[in-house]
Formats: structure tokens, C-alpha cells, sequence
């Protein structure tokens, strides 16, 4: 068998976004793989026959990233063949191409970048699109080279490269026989989800000019796309709501959240809201994130279906325990029972009979699974062929009470009796989750003779309110969970050796990296990527600090700047004796850069070994979606720094 090795990211093949034709007779999805050459993840359209399992690939250009069906049985996909196309001030351009074959021609040119478009109808689309007010600061600005003005917050949203102030989320509806493009919500108004059903747009936002109270002002509209019609549904309190779908009896399927203590949706349940009076009926309990699973992997790419209403069964994918399973809802309240086995549905497509789904299972790559039996085979060749570290599952009791879900990852040719050296991965969210899927990077460590463990601390996803609420305990309730953890693996695995282990994270992970090398010496290496160190310096620089902070902690720098302190990493620095490798990109504004060189600064200052390795052009995605040199350029630099304290 041969040794998982960093490279391997580029032979790995992301199949994604399955959807069965109108027909239900063809699945189209997409199949993206990393070039070096290019550096970056060219896409393609392929086609799955329902009755043979026969597959055909139908693009080639590499543009294909995502697509739809129409109504007439075509596929439109994303792309900007043509440059002329940009200098006639055409922003969004969508391809159409039969199933059969043939030529793709260009068949819709918009002036505005175009999000997923939604078919109303044989004609007509909805969709969102960023638009920048002509009137605010930051766009009179914009043609000078040598500043920006920036008058509102956030001023910034990781994966922008430029600053976002005076922009909004608009929605349009487009007729493609006409061409006649109509904006339906106003240049200062913020879309934020919406679901159309027949004539019938029901969309929720706000309008807003600076951020402060922001998501206070969140309202439910309804549009009539026939008349034009616009009226309100439901006006925003205390609640936090999301819309989904619309059932046929006039009322729409919401999930709600009490944000009381500022949860943002985190902790989602069912309700049904009346699209006349807007009155909210709670119809079922869920605690978890809805439509996707919040489980943390390394090694997919690409988006897809997360849920979908067919007939009175609405079905989504979710985290529940340690999986992100697809389930389903009924008018009744009723929730089903997983409908996936254990792993991660990542996208799927419904049609009669029918359910595709794409998703990680066992330990294989992302494929296709038609009605539970895998139709695509794009890894299976490389499954088959490389050395994988099973997950060894375990549970333990922690020293808070609660039950805590891990799992160890044992060497490649482990000889029992021999001593090895141990990476302990912190998780990100910090409600997300590990599951038993595939990881590039940990079968990576667990190839180059390292154990692995890894576990849901407090504040994870999937195990409902209570377990996942860490409101203002950060930095001590998942700390104790995870040195809990640490010593529990120890005492199942007495090969580890001890005084050769070490911490990684990123995210929250990162955070807590940084927070535990601040309270234990264990741990004789570090490494802590696009990471929190400073919550007083977060809630003003980081897109989303201005509520998070509060959201999560309680507080903030005007009321209670003391607290954001002591819950701070950077306080706890000079006692760091561990050498710690910082990893951040410049284009992160989840969690700037400033955090990491912040804690990089003050261990130097202390005297303790560090390095601050900085990617240029990535964002808080660099590890998951980032450029395929710069990714294999991060792996090395951790490998790098662990072997040189782990195993001289």
C-alpha cells in the first residue's frame, strides 16, 4: 500500500451539486479536481444515466462549476468565455447546452454578478446580486487609487477583496424571452434568504445603513411576480428566523432560534409561519444547524442541494451526533430517522422514487450514491490503493459531566510497544464537528508516524442546546474537555509518548490553540492557524466581531472590556514556553491577520520559538478551498514544524 503523502490533494477527484433532469431520467453534477499548473479547481459538467448507472462527461473547458436544469430539459452553467463580453460592461454570463451534446451557447449576459439563478418558470429567474450604492462614500472613492472611505460597518466580508461598505444583497427577477431585468428590493435594502412557490416571493432582510443594530431590523416580505405587488408578512423580534419553503396551504416552513442571548440561529428549530397574519406555530424541535452539515473535512469541494421540498415531506441535511445525515420533516412535526448512513450527505436530489446524494462515507473521498449504492468511482482507485488510518472511536465521561465523542487515528504500521509522537486536533466554530470521514491532512500526519486524536468538546454541533452552549465560557469549559480528552487518549494508547506531543487548530481551533499554550506546557510543539487572540481587538477589526463577540462571550469593549480580557489568549502569551507556528492570509477578515501576529510578537518577546508563515490572496478558507500551491505549501509548513519538535 502507499503512504498518504501532502500531494496527494491533487490526484483527489470532487464530485458535487447532483440534480436529476426534469425527467428524473439524468443526473447532472459536477467533477472539479486541483491544478498545480493553474492553481486552481477547474470544473466540469457530467451526466449519470438513472436506469444504466452509465456516466459521460458533457463539458471540457473547465468553467463548469455549477449549473441548473430549466424547465425545458437544458443545463445553464456559469461562464465568461467571450472577453468581449466585459467590455461591453456584461458582468454574468450563463451558457446553455443540451444533455445530448453538442455546442454550449451563450444564452443569458447580465450587467450585475449573478448568485445561484432560481427558475420561476419557463421565463423567468430569480436571483440575488451584490450592488453598490452609487451614493455612498466608499463609492466615490473607489476611482482613487491612493485611499477608500469608509463611513459603515462591517466594512469588510472574508472572501471580498475589497472593502464591502455601501454594499447589499439585492434581489432581481429576469426575463430571459425580453431581457428586461427588474430589481425587486431597494439600492439600500439587504436580502437575506428567500423561496419562491408558483407567483409567490417570500423574502426576509432589512434595510440598513450601519450595522449597529443590523439584524434587529430583519422583516418577512411577500412580492407578487405577476403583479409586482409588495407587502409585509411579519415584522422582526427578539427571534431569529430563516426562511426554507412555502407549503401549498398558504404558509411557509421557518426555522427560529431565541436570540435573547444572541445564538444566530446556531440553535434552530421548526416552525410554520402564516403567510397572512404572520403568525409563528412551533412544529418541531431540532438544536442543530440546518441545511448542510457542520462537519469539519478537508477534502471536498463544491456546493449542491442542501434541502428540498417534495410533496409535504420537506428533506435537509443537518448534523446529528457525530454525522451529517439527510432527513426529512412532514407537515405533522414528524422528523425522520437518518436517511444516509453515518458520514457526511454533503449535497443531494430527489425525483419520484429517486434520491441521489453526494456525500463521505466509511473513509472514502466524496461520490455518488444513487438510492444507498455508490455510482461513481472517481477515488476508488486511489481508496483502494493507499494506506488509511481507520478512526477508532470513543466516548468517556469528562470531568464537567458530560459525555465526550473522540476518536484516534493509529499510525501506519504501528508496532505495539513502540513510542510515538501525538498531534491532539482542535476543531473549528466552534460549533462544528469531527466525524469518522475522511481527512486529508490527519491520514497525512497519521502516514508520517503520528498518532491523531481529535474529539467534540463542548460547544460542537449535533448534541443539541445544552451540550453545544458555551456562552462566555470560552477557553475553559472545551479546555477542560479537551485536556480531559488528551489524558483519557493517553491512558488507552500507552504508546503515546508524552513528552513528544502536540496541539493544532484553526478557527476556534486556533483560539484554542492559542489559549492552551498559554495555561499547559504539555505540549512540546504548536501550531495555530487564522486564529483569536485578542476578543477586545476582534469585535472591531474581524467582518463578523461586531455581534460575534457579544454573541458568544456576553460582552463587549464598552461594557465589559475586563472580561474580553481575561478571556483573551494574548494576556496568557509571555506564559507560553511552547514554540508555536502561526499560520494566517491577508485576505482572512474572519480572523485577520493582526491576531496571529499579535500572539507570533508577543512569544517572541518572551523569548519563545516561533514562526509566522503569512499566504498572500487567501482568505479563513485557505486550508478547505484555498489555491492548490498554497495549500500543499501550508501542509508543509506544519508537517515541517512538527517533525523538528516532535521527532529530532
Amino acid at each position: 500500500m502507499k503512504k498518504i503523502e501532502i500531494n496527494d490533494l491533487l490526484n483527489f477527484k470532487f464530485p458535487s451539486a447532483p440534480a436529476f433532469s426534469p425527467d428524473g431520467k439524468t443526473v447532472a453534477f459536477v467533477v472539479q479536481q486541483a491544478s498545480l499548473e493553474e492553481n486552481n479547481y477547474p470544473g466540469d459538467i457530467w451526466l449519470l444515466d438513472v436506469e444504466t448507472k452509465k456516466l459521460r462527461q458533457l463539458t471540457s473547458g473547465g468553467e463548469a462549476k455549477s449549473f441548473f436544469w430549466t424547465k425545458q430539459g437544458t443545463i445553464l452553467f456559469p461562464a465568461m468565455r467571450d472577453p468581449a463580453l466585459k467590455k461591453d460592461g456584461i458582468l454574468s454570463a450563463w451558457y446553455e447546452i443540451s444533455p445530448d451534446g453538442g455546442e454550449a451557447k451563450l444564452a443569458i449576459a447580465l450587467p450585475v454578478k449573478t448568485g445561484k439563478l432560481f427558475p420561476v418558470d419557463d421565463d423567468r429567474y430569480i436571483f440575488t446580486s451584490t450592488y453598490r450604492n452609487p451614493d455612498s462614500a466608499a463609492d466615490e472613492n473607489r476611482t482613487q487609487a491612493d485611499c477608500d472611505v469608509l463611513e459603515e460597518t462591517p466594512f469588510w466580508a472574508n472572501g471580498n477583496p475589497a472593502f464591502t461598505a455601501g454594499q447589499r444583497s439585492r434581489l432581481y427577477l429576469y426575463t430571459r424571452s425580453t431581457g428586461e431585468l427588474k430589481a425587486i428590493t431597494g439600492p439600500w435594502f439587504d436580502a437575506v434568504s428567500y423561496t419562491v412557490r408558483g407567483s409567490k416571493l417570500l423574502y426576509k432582510g432589512m434595510e440598513w445603513r450601519n450595522a449597529k443594530n443590523r439584524y434587529d431590523n430583519e422583516t418577512f416580505w411577500m412580492y407578487d411576480l405577476d403583479s409586482g405587488e409588495t407587502r409585509m408578512v411579519r415584522e422582526q423580534d427578539h427571534m431569529r428566523h430563516s426562511i426554507y419553503v412555502m407549503w401549498e396551504d398558504d404558509t411557509a416552513l421557518v426555522a427560529t432560534a431565541d436570540n435573547s442571548a444572541n445564538d444566530r440561529m446556531t440553535f434552530a428549530n421548526f416552525c410554520t409561519m402564516d403567510l397572512g397574519s404572520g403568525q409563528l406555530v412551533p412544529l418541531a424541535p431540532l438544536e442543530a444547524t440546518l441545511g448542510g452539515n457542520t462537519l469539519t473535512a478537508d477534502a471536498r469541494l463544491g456546493g449542491g442541494t442542501t434541502y428540498k421540498l417534495v410533496g409535504d415531506r420537506f428533506y435537509f441535511i443537518t448534523t446529528d451526533g457525530d454525522h451529517g445525515p439527510l432527513k426529512y420533516i412532514d407537515k405533522t412535526g414528524h422528523i425522520s430517522e437518518a436517511l444516509t448512513p453515518d458520514g457526511a450527505a454533503d449535497s443531494f436530489d430527489i425525483h419520484g422514487e429517486n434520491t441521489i446524494v453526494c456525500g463521505q462515507f466509511g473513509q472514502r473521498l466524496s461520490e455518488l450514491y444513487l438510492n444507498g449504492e455508490q455510482v461513481t468511482f472517481f477515488n476508488e482507485d486511489w481508496y483502494q490503493e493507499h494506506s488509511i488510518s481507520v478512526p477508532e472511536f470513543h466516548s468517556f465521561t469528562a470531568s464537567d459531566g458530560f459525555e465526550i465523542h473522540g476518536w484516534a487515528l493509529r499510525p501506519i504500521d504501528y508496532e505495539p510497544g513502540k513510542k510515538y509522537p501525538a498531534i491532539l486536533h482542535i476543531h473549528g466554530g466552534p460549533r462544528t464537528a469531527f466525524s469518522d470521514i475522511y481527512h486529508h491532512e490527519m491520514q497525512m500526519w497519521a502516514n508520517a508516524g503520528y498518532f491523531v486524536i481529535f474529539c467534540n468538546p463542548r460547544g460542537s454541533d449535533g448534541r443539541g442546546y445544552e451540550f453545544g452552549y458555551i456562552r462566555g465560557l470560552y477557553g475553559n469549559e472545551e479546555y477542560r474537555n479537551v485536556m480531559d480528552f488528551t489524558d483519557e487518549m493517553i491512558r488507552r494508547y500507552p504508546d503515546i509518548d508524552e513528552a513528544k506531543m502536540a496541539v493544532v487548530g484553526g478557527s476556534h481551533g486556533g483560539f484554542m490553540t492559542n489559549w492552551v499554550i498559554g495555561h499547559t506546557n504539555r505540549f512540546a510543539a504548536a501550531v495555530s492557524q487564522r486564529s483569536i487572540s485578542n476578543w477586545v481587538a476582534f469585535e472591531h477589526i474581524s467582518d463578523i466581531g461586531y455581534y460575534y463577540v457579544y454573541g458568544q462571550q456576553g460582552a463587549t469593549t464598552q461594557e465589559n472590556v475586563e472580561k474580553l480580557w481575561e478571556l483573551s489568549p494574548l494576556k496568557y502569551a509571555p506564559q507560553c514556553t511552547t514554540p508555536t507556528l502561526f499560520i494566517h492570509s491577508d485576505q482572512d477578515y474572519r480572523c485577520p491577520m493582526g491576531e496571529g501576529m499579535s500572539m507570533f510578537t508577543a512569544l517572541k518577546n518572551s523569548g519563545c520559538d516561533a514562526r509566522l508563515v503569512l499566504f498572500h490572496g487567501e482568505n479563513h478558507e485557505l486550508s478547505r478551498s484555498g489555491k492548490p500551491r498554497n495549500r500543499i505549501r501550508r501542509m508543509e509548513e506544519i508537517l515541517a514544524w512538527l517533525d523538528k519538535y516532535l521527532k529530532q
